[in-house]
């Protein structure tokens, strides 16, 4: 496996999954598995360095360690993001799986790239991608997204869904007395829709007062929002990149979790450690989104972009109307790393014969 960085040292819901699902491979005694990204990696994985520095130097990095990504004798090179790792060299003897995350090209664009420096993504994506055996997606939407906008064959793409750690994430009683608590966890980029989230808030504080949102997370748009923040008082706030035990205890706190994203969504794994940590997420109709919550309760589901309806929707849950933790936490459940760990054992199985 070649990801991108290891959860420890860079947050991120691909680093997350890449991570977690090392994790639940590497616990299977019926295959062996190696894995190398950059940052801190966990025990049995491996690192091609510090997270920092230029990214053409860690590009080159990468590309040249073969031997840490993919030992001798490996059957597959399960590749997680276009720019990093060995190069697929064609062989009987070794298939390329390529998971795909996510366009990182259109996403760039979104983030305020140039059409040049899109372009160039987009064609190295491809490039990248050119000889896998097969695609691995998280949602059917990002499966059509690879059929229309890459030209790749239906026939080469496998839905798998994500897992969640539910040992990590455990429904905890919410703290009697405190002030009700919006959480929402997101890289603070413009596709997420956390702008949306703050033009919903003025209505959910009209309906409750005592209200809090906390925005968890860092990104490039934490200026203009922190900027239009400023406008709602002191009933927002900011508290940036945590742990995962910080994570857990503001869980723990939180009446209610959301994930306003408005573009480019293959599923939300955020959503699921919501559910797992007992709290249900109201989310949009972005992407995959709908899948992490829509076997559990529909109403959780608004309109992408529709702050009025945001809004309606919090307010909502703040007055009870969401599913309790035990019925978050079951759902959750449905949600494993070992069925999804299933899942990628059997397609490798099927690729290497």
């Amino acid at each position: 496996m070649t990801g991108s960085e290891w959860f420890g040292s860079a947050p991120g819901g691909l680093n997350r999954y890449f991570t977690d699902l090392f994790g639940a491979l590497s616990a299977r005694p019926e295959i062996r598995v190696s894995a190398a990204a950059f940052g801190t990696a966990p025990v049995g994985g491996q690192s091609w360095g510090p997270t920092g520095g230029s990214t053409w130097r860690r590009a080159r990095t990468a590309f040249r360690d073969e031997a840490a990504a993919a030992p001798g004798g490996a059957a597959v090179l399960d590749r997680h993001f276009a720019l990093y790792g060995p190069p697929a060299r064609p062989s009987r003897r070794r298939r390329l799986v390529v998971h795909f995350h996510g366009p990182w090209a259109a996403e760039s664009r979104l983030a305020g790239s140039g059409a040049l420096a899109a372009g160039a993504k987009y064609a190295l994506e491809r490039l990248r991608c050119w000889p896998a055996d097969r695609f691995v997606v998280l949602s059917e939407h990002f499966r059509d997204l690879l059929v229309h906008d890459y030209g790749v064959r239906a026939e080469a793409v496998t839905v798998i869904a994500p897992g969640v750690d539910t040992a990590r994430f455990r429904p905890t009683p919410r703290p009697e007395h405190d002030a009700p608590v919006v959480l929402c966890v997101r890289r603070l980029e413009h596709r997420m829709g956390i702008d949306v989230l703050l033009r919903a808030w003025p209505a959910v504080r009209a309906a409750h007062p005592e209200a809090r949102l906390v925005l968890v997370g860092t990104g490039t748009a934490e200026t203009a929002l922190r900027e239009q923040a400023g406008k709602l008082g002191a009933s927002v706030t900011f508290a940036g990149r945590t742990t995962d035990t910080e994570l857990t205890g503001w869980y723990a706190r939180a009446a209610v979790t959301v994930v306003p994203s408005v573009a480019l969504e293959g599923f939300g794994l955020i959503a699921l450690e919501s559910l797992s940590a007992g709290r249900a997420p109201v989310v949009t109709d972005c992407g995959g989104l709908p899948d992490s919550v829509r076997g559990l309760d529909s109403s959780l589901i608004v309109a992408a972009g529709d702050a009025d309806a945001l809004a309606a929707r919090i307010a909502a849950a703040l007055d009870g109307t969401v599913p309790d933790p035990d019925r978050c936490r079951a759902h959750a459940g449905t949600f494993s790393w070992s069925a999804a760990a299933d899942r990628h054992i059997a397609l490798y199985r099927e690729l290497t014969g």
